[in-house]
């Protein structure tokens, strides 16, 4: 199953420029609210150096990163929690996403804001205000039904209904922050059923103006928006427009713009990186044939899991896998290097993969 990053924020303020930006998709963009309304996906390749290190040393014929899904969600306005605007499918659509890129729009522009003045700081409340709204609604019927239920001799429910109560006091105190503390400690007691908008994991993407991408921590904004968030996620400054355009260039005529605005870094690289980070995920690497080709899999996933996700086949007919990490296939500068010095290691079905494995499976079909 993909993991993927849900884009969310209150409408224009640059959400689905930054999907085309990362995907190329070509998604509708305009200046009225709402121009999204059925949500875009699109998989964007991870940025890789090992993996272009790998290419370098065997040299394949095929070189394919790994890739993370995003999803453009339509826009939240105040009271989507009562289903003002397109509320109660906004918050259908996050709750089905793994983590969320918060968009918040710190330029001045023709394009009119939607509370009609910029304030990043505020818009970030709204939303963060509006998915506690909604959780707290989810919880207080699930804590009725659990005591309804214990009422006629289940009581099962009774651990998780007290669970849930601390959840509750939490939400309505808005202390968010608090509660992933606690969920991060004490999540065991509640149960797969409820799905709490408030913890998922979150990164924020501060939209600047492009003049000011040459030092984005000097942008308006900028320090407010990292006290705000308070160390809940990386906050990242980019001009969402100009990263759009950039998309649409040759890497050579990006690098030599890139350059002469004096950019040092590039702002979508970071954000695909940070957002598999915030998705707890790893790579592993696969050579098979021509292809060398990288994979994404969550923090302790097991071979057979993986070798599942590259095919159903694999999984069904797993007889081991050879692994080696690739930092010790890089000392080893050839593979024949590294099985004469006992460098690749069998492993069976319950080994957990590590960041950089590099992985041969052996499966009968």
């Amino acid at each position: 199953m993909s993991m993927a990053l849900g884009i969310v924020g209150l409408p224009n303020v640059g959400k689905s420029t930054l999907f085309n930006a990362l995907t190329g998709a070509g998604a509708a963009v305009d200046i009225y609210p709402f121009t999204t309304v059925d949500p875009n996906v699109g998989v964007v390749a991870v940025p890789d150096l090992r993996l272009d290190r790998l290419g370098e040393l065997l040299q394949p014929k095929k070189l394919s990163p790994a890739r993370v899904e995003f999803v453009d969600i339509a826009g939240l306005v105040e009271g989507a929690s009562r289903g003002e605007g397109l509320g109660n499918q906004f918050l259908a659509r996050v709750r089905e996403v793994d983590g969320i890129v918060h968009v918040l729009r710190s330029f001045e522009g023709d394009v009119a804001h939607i509370s009609g003045m910029v304030d990043p700081v505020r818009d970030l409340e709204i939303i963060q205000t509006e998915l506690a709204i909604a959780d707290l609604e989810i919880v207080e019927r699930r804590i009725d039904r659990l005591k309804s239920a214990a009422r006629k001799g289940d009581k099962s429910g009774i651990s998780e209904a007290e669970a849930l109560e601390k959840v509750r006091d939490l939400l309505s105190a808005f202390s968010l922050t608090e509660l992933r503390k606690w969920v991060i400690a004490e999540g065991h007691h509640l149960r797969g059923e409820i799905s709490l908008l408030s913890t998922k994991p979150v990164m924020y993407v501060l939209n600047i103006p492009e003049a000011c991408v040459s030092e984005p921590a000097s942008a308006a904004w900028v320090r407010e928006t990292i006290e705000a968030v308070d160390g809940e996620g990386p906050v990242i400054p980019m001009s969402v427009k100009l990263e759009g355009e950039l998309a649409g260039m040759s890497r050579a005529d990006e690098e030599a713009f890139r350059k002469e605005l004096n950019m040092k870094s590039r702002p979508i690289d970071r954000l695909i990186t940070e957002g598999t980070r915030l998705l707890r995920l790893i790579t592993f690497y696969t050579i098979k044939g021509e292809e060398t080709r990288g994979w994404m899999v969550k923090e302790g996933t097991s071979m057979l899991a993986a070798a599942g996700k590259i095919h159903s086949d694999m999984e069904r007919g797993f007889i081991k896998a050879e692994v080696i990490p690739c930092e010790e296939l890089f000392a080893a500068k050839s593979m024949a290097k590294a099985r004469e010095s006992g460098k690749v290691g069998a492993e069976g079905k319950e080994y957990r993969l590590r960041d950089g494995d590099v992985v041969w499976i052996h499966f009968k079909v």
